[in-house]
């Protein structure tokens, strides 16, 4: 096969050993190229080039905001997406089944090629952006913002860095005073006093370590779009459904300061003014009309 690997190589896990290590082991079975992004939007430009050229693989090696680059490079062709960990929390590929290691993932990816195990996945998209596991608007995408202005310490903080992203940014940058957007569902229901609203394509929504933090199980590559809507922010309350999200998840299901939606082929989210937002892990800014499309079928994903 002819295989493009692309490498963030400021990503968190990435070394110059891991680099020359996973280089030779793909060369080993396959015609291996193998080039670095240099900037925002660079994976996908990568991507896209090797679709029309042909090349049946694109193995990505970094954070999920590189990965999520590339998967929109490759959205409506024939060329698969092989994912390597190579970020602070890797998201996607623990989701998928694939070992944190980026050296023992490459042999799980190896055999996976060899096996043929490449199937069509779905993907949510909002405003015309593919997302493979979550896109985050309000308070969730506030805490990335901060993570991404201390980037160069997620190498050594990792999940500590998150954990004090949290609380800086409760206490300090992101406005709990009143809801901050509406949330419309297909089946007519709106929810207009919302916080924060996640809409995901896969299950979990991240780690906390070693731990998934499970908004919405239900939600799979094979299915349409989940939505969690948050409408409180009291402290209190809050750390209550994240607890209930690391157990069963049942206080979560339950509450009525939340409201949990599957298998959504559309939604639409209207801030109150402008609302920060994420996708898949990567801060994009703000924004004031979201609208949500669940696409099947949108991606060819190598799987262990």
């Amino acid at each position: 096969m002819r295989v493009l690997l692309v490498v963030n190589a400021f990503a968190s896990s990435v070394t110059a050993r891991s680099m020359v290590v996973i280089r030779k082991a793909f060369s080993a079975d396959h015609d291996v190229e193998m080039v670095e992004t240099t900037r925002r939007g660079h994976a996908a430009r990568l991507a896209r080039g090797a679709a029309n050229e042909g090349v049946d693989v694109v193995v990505v090696m970094g954070g999920d905001g590189t990965l999520n680059e590339a998967a929109n490079g490759l959205v409506g062709t024939d060329t698969a997406l092989g994912v390597l960990p190579g970020g602070s929390t890797n998201v996607f590929a623990r989701t998928i089944g694939l070992p944190n290691d980026p050296v023992e993932c490459t042999g799980v990816l190896l055999d996976a090629l060899a096996r043929g195990s490449i199937r069509r996945v779905g993907l949510g998209a909002v405003n015309g952006r593919c997302f493979l596991f979550h896109t985050g608007l309000g308070f969730d995408a506030a805490v990335v913002e901060q993570v991404e202005r201390r980037s160069s310490l997620k190498r050594y903080a990792g999940h500590p860095l998150f954990v004090y992203a949290g609380f800086a940014t409760w206490f300090r940058h992101y406005d709990t005073s009143r809801p901050r957007m509406a949330v419309r569902l297909p089946d007519g229901r709106v929810v207009d006093d919302a916080y924060f609203t996640i809409v995901l394509n896969t299950s979990p929504y991240t780690y906390l370590g070693n731990r998934p933090l499970d908004l919405a199980p239900e939600a799979t590559l094979d299915t349409g779009l989940s939505v969690v809507v948050i409408r409180t922010m009291q402290f209190a309350r809050v750390l209550g459904l994240i607890a209930s999200a690391l157990g069963r998840g049942s206080h979560l299901r339950a509450s009525r300061h939340a409201l949990l939606a599957h298998d959504l082929d559309e939604l639409v989210v209207s801030g109150h003014g402008p609302v920060p937002y994420q996708v898949d892990g990567d801060f994009l800014g703000e924004g004031e009309g979201f609208r949500f499309e669940h696409r099947p079928d949108a991606l060819n994903l190598v799987l262990p």
